[in-house]
């Protein structure tokens, strides 16, 4: 037996509305049976879930790592066993002994090889017996894994969608076809597609499996355009430059274009470089402020280190496309408005910012409305985003758009 402090979910009962999501939608060995993974608190819309730092004596149980016999508590994920064991996790992609970036089982980034299968070692609860390996060398023996649904049409497209193609006001017409990945590192309270985000069900796909779904997609709905979005999809890297790779592969015609719209906080230059070289044709990055206060407000995050890093990376990678990558592929960068979430001020700010870079890049102001945890908002009105727009053109931008209320305008004058 071993006590030390565990965490336990814990239902808030008069905060809980029975939508029955945390229980439908994630991979969870039950309440009773809690392993203190907190995906349930991350997912709950309604932030009826919180982990309990508890004080107990648990079992301990025997696992093998990387060829090495240990014991561990028992009801701990395998990512904590490992913790304990002295294995470096870091949150950012590619670093550590592991990396763990969405932390609800969406990503499969975490994944390590358990009894000679991938495992999410984020939400996998350890077990008397188990074998585990973590070398990177073996893991990559097999082939990558993530969660991608909802396979389409889009009618709107996304940041990274030439303004020129987008349907004009109310108007809908296809005009691509995408994919949601699952897992997010941010844990933004606006997400608007927060039930792909935090689902950690279904069926995980490899790249192959996802290239051949979105080919057979992109021709029964006539399109050219092949969009991946989220959640976040770059978390897991070897899967999605393998992905798009595939997806180039099965779609040769000179009419082809492979779309990646992302938050951009974890794609350092070379991770650009390998997406461009791979196919990729279009590229959104969506920043999420310029102020940390503001990026944490719109992010969801608590960890100031991690958030300090996060926002930093977002925007290399936003100078980093526009200096060596603009004309190359098409960049377009999203831009966040809520007065409850960013100024006028700042919309300013960012608008000079990137002008500085270059005047003439797509920007899209994207109106933030009420979903997942902030539903006491509401939504910008017609003449506030059309407010946004001559902020970021006196700014020194020459290729505003903006989402609205009555459909997408600009650019040029309303």
């Amino acid at each position: 037996m071993v006590s030390i402090p565990f965490y336990l979910s814990r239902k808030i009962e008069k905060s809980c509305l029975d939508c029955g999501f945390c229980e439908d939608h994630l991979s969870c060995p039950g309440i009773e049976r809690c392993i203190g993974c907190g995906a349930c608190v991350d997912a709950c819309p309604n932030e009826a879930r919180v982990l309990d730092e508890i004080l107990v004596e648990r079992r301990l149980v025997k696992i093998k790592v990387d060829g090495e016999s240990f014991e561990v508590p028992e009801r701990i994920t395998v990512l904590r066993a490992l913790e304990l064991l002295g294995y470096k996790v870091s949150r950012f992609p590619g670093e550590g002994d592991l990396s763990a970036p969405c932390r609800t089982g969406g990503c499969w980034a975490c994944a390590i090889i358990v009894d000679g299968k991938l495992k999410r070692s984020c939400i996998t609860p350890v077990r008397n017996g188990m074998s585990i390996e973590t070398r990177r060398a073996e893991v990559e023996r097999l082939e990558p894994l993530r969660i991608v649904s909802s396979f389409q049409g889009h009618s709107v497209g996304g940041v990274g969608t030439p303004y020129w193609i987008k349907p004009k006001g109310l108007f809908s017409r296809y005009i691509e076809v995408a994919c949601f990945a699952h897992g997010c590192i941010l844990r933004c309270p606006t997400c608007q597609n927060w039930n792909v985000t935090y689902s950690s069900r279904g069926e995980p796909l490899t790249p192959d499996r996802a290239a051949e779904i979105m080919t057979l997609e992109r021709l029964r709905w006539g399109v050219h355009r092949m969009a991946i979005s989220g959640g976040e999809c770059t978390l897991n890297r070897r899967w999605l430059v393998e992905y798009i790779k595939k997806l180039r592969g099965l779609n040769r015609d000179e009419h082809a274009r492979f779309h990646v719209d992302t938050n951009a906080v974890v794609m350092a230059p070379d991770y650009i470089d390998e997406l461009i070289e791979v196919g990729t044709t279009d590229i959104g990055p969506d920043v999420k402020g310029l102020k940390l206060e503001t990026f944490m407000r719109i992010s969801g995050l608590k960890d100031r280190e991690l958030s300090v890093r996060l926002l930093e990376t977002g925007w290399r990678a936003v100078k980093y496309l526009i200096d060596e990558c603009y004309g190359k592929v098409f960049i377009g960068i999203g831009i966040p408005y809520n007065p409850k979430l960013i100024s006028l001020d700042e919309i300013y700010l960012i608008g000079e910012k990137i002008s500085s870079w270059e005047p003439y890049i797509q920007v899209c102001a994207l109106d933030y409305r009420p979903e997942f945890r902030r539903k006491d908002i509401r939504r910008p009105s017609y003449s506030e985003m059309v407010q946004v727009k001559d902020t970021l053109e006196e700014a020194g931008l020459r290729c505003v758009v903006c989402q609205t209320v009555k459909g997408l305008i600009g650019p040029g004058k309303v």
